[in-house]
């Protein structure tokens, strides 16, 4: 649209222009060049929306030949219903109800094109065959890029070759293993500050008209999740412990804190990004805009920080870590800017979707208690229990529990396998087919169209998972060639860390921290909702999440 406006606004310029100096005949004000200009410019934009919403969707555009998702407006297309439900529901909804052979087309506010990839060959095409044809919309990478930095996410092309291949020595399968102990010394500390606080006395009620007294055996896990996840991506990543879980009040959780939490408008304040100029929406007095100003300040002091306390680290010939940070300096490919956008990535996004993963399993095992109860007794016959509550921090044997420990419990696998399936922390990414026409599945695609890629629809999809696609059932992970597939025919049926060269390089250390934080937790605490019968309202974002939280009663337990 800001090309468009461009291009439309220089047109009725020259046209004017050319019209006052030449040919009178052009000009619908001769008295004026300027609401010449004006009118001109009036014009050619409304002829250009008539074509761009009405005539090419309904008429030209090959993409009407495509199986199309019901209930569409005649100007709003499908956007509606994509407003009011969470992330992704609706394309849960399409992928099995509208027969397909790959791809759905379906409109987005003003007939905007989206096409819906629905099927492991379409998906294989797009995201590894020819991933680096299809890329991030500018105006994602623009957004993202704001809050995450101009790192790895947001890369394309070759400069996205360059830097995975940089960092990819971080995030080895070996070095992935070492870092076990952080993650299960972090899950520890977790659930032991847990433990003092639901110990703590009753605390009045804010209520003053009732007498009751708030329960401290309450907590909001994905409050605690976050907290540990952030130190865990310090440690394991920076070298440099965050200290969240023992002050939640130190700055850089606060900042992540806020910029995370679900806004009142969020839905608008995205259409606004949307349809908006960039130029003119970073003007906008909005809160939105003022608080991730601050946001990026914050983070990127603390980013610099970092990298002048490791390079002096390196300098004075100190032992070589394998951290992130430090794999990325010494391999001399990123200058301190591009340092400070490479940690802005991995702080933000490699917390905010390990908290959500917790949250979500947390949720899960609540409401299947005779699952939690069974993964216990697994922990418990592992000896993890008997290493959670000593002292030590070691299980019977005097050991320390390393990834061969967390590596040995195939329900807890098959649990966490179970939960990212049904509730990815990413419900939706989007491509932008290239600037040429192409193909998707052997349909054409039109330049520029943007591709949806839903996880939160793949995963659930009844063609790709049966009947029970949608029911929380850990034992289709178990059993001879199960543990990786789940009894999916298709690796492609799940799309949680995505595929190809674009796929997620922080996977192995994300389901390392998951595990280890959810064996401590199940390990620690029985866990029930609050509510039994509270529906839990699902809000979008970088990630998805209940919106006011999901607040859970713990009660420990023994060894």
């Amino acid at each position: 649209m800001a090309v468009h406006f461009r291009l439309w606004l220089l047109s009725a310029i020259v046209i004017s222009f050319i019209g006052s100096h030449y040919s009178h005949t052009l000009l619908v004000f001769s008295h004026s060049f300027l609401w010449n200009a004006v009118a001109l410019y009036l014009t050619l934009q409304s002829a250009n929306l008539i074509w761009e919403i009405i005539i090419y969707p309904f008429c030209f555009s090959p993409l009407r030949h495509l199986p199309q998702a019901p209930g569409a407006n005649f100007l709003l297309g499908h956007y509606k219903r994509i407003f009011q439900e969470p992330t992704g529901e609706p394309q849960r909804d399409w992928i099995d109800s509208v027969p397909n052979d790959g791809v759905i087309y379906y409109r987005w506010l003003l007939n905007r094109p989206r096409v819906l990839i629905t099927s492991p060959k379409a998906l294989a095409e797009v995201l590894v065959q020819r991933n680096y044809e299809f890329t991030k919309p500018a105006r994602l990478r623009k957004g993202l890029g704001r809050l995450l930095g101009v790192g790895i996410l947001v890369a394309e092309g070759d400069e996205h070759k360059r830097q995975r291949k940089a960092l990819m020595p971080a995030f080895s399968f070996r070095h992935i293993k070492d870092l076990y102990p952080i993650f299960w010394s972090k899950s520890r500390e977790m659930v032991q500050a847990m433990l003092t606080t639901i110990q703590s006395p009753p605390t009045p009620s804010a209520n003053t008209e009732s007498p009751t007294t708030t329960d401290p055996s309450v907590v909001e896990i994905r409050d605690w999740a976050s907290r540990a996840t952030l130190d865990i991506i310090g440690v394991a990543g920076m070298g440099q412990d965050f200290h969240s879980l023992a002050d939640p009040d130190n700055e850089l959780f606060k900042t992540y804190r806020t910029i995370f939490s679900p806004m009142r408008g969020r839905r608008i304040f995205q259409l606004i990004m949307m349809l908006l100029p960039e130029e003119l929406l970073d003007l906008l007095p909005l809160e939105r805009n003022t608080q991730i100003k601050k946001a990026i300040v914050t983070i990127k002091k603390v980013a610099k920080d970092l990298i002048q306390t490791k390079r002096a680290n390196l300098a004075d010939g100190k032992a070589r870590d394998l951290d992130i940070l430090s794999v990325a300096i010494e391999s001399g490919g990123f200058s301190d800017d591009d340092l400070i956008n490479q940690l802005m990535t991995f702080l933000a996004a490699g917390h905010e979707t390990t908290a959500s993963a917790v949250t979500w399993a947390v949720y899960l095992l609540c409401k299947h208690p005779d699952v939690q109860a069974k993964l216990r007794d697994e922990l418990r016959s592992s000896g993890i229990l008997t290493a959670l509550h000593s002292a030590s921090g070691r299980n019977d044997a005097g050991e320390e529990i390393t990834s061969r420990h967390i590596d040995a419990l195939p329900y807890l696998s098959a649990v966490l396998s179970e939960s990212l399936r049904l509730f990815p922390p990413v419900p939706q990414t989007l491509r932008e087919s290239p600037p040429y026409h192409t193909t998707i599945a052997n349909h054409p695609v039109p330049p520029s169209t943007t591709v949806i890629i839903s996880p939160w629809a793949i995963n659930t999809s009844y063609a790709l998972w049966g009947p029970d696609a949608r029911a929380f059932n850990p034992d289709r992970w178990l059993g001879p060639g199960r543990a990786n597939t789940g009894g999916a025919e298709s690796n492609f049926a799940s799309t949680t860390f995505l595929h190809g060269p674009r796929s997620c390089i922080g996977m192995g250390f994300a389901k390392g921290e998951f595990a280890c934080l959810m064996a401590a937790l199940v390990g620690a605490f029985e866990m029930r909702l609050r509510d039994e019968e509270e529906e839990i309202d699902i809000t979008g974002g970088i990630t998805a999440r209940p919106r006011n939280g999901l607040w859970v009663k713990l009660t420990p337990v023994g060894q």
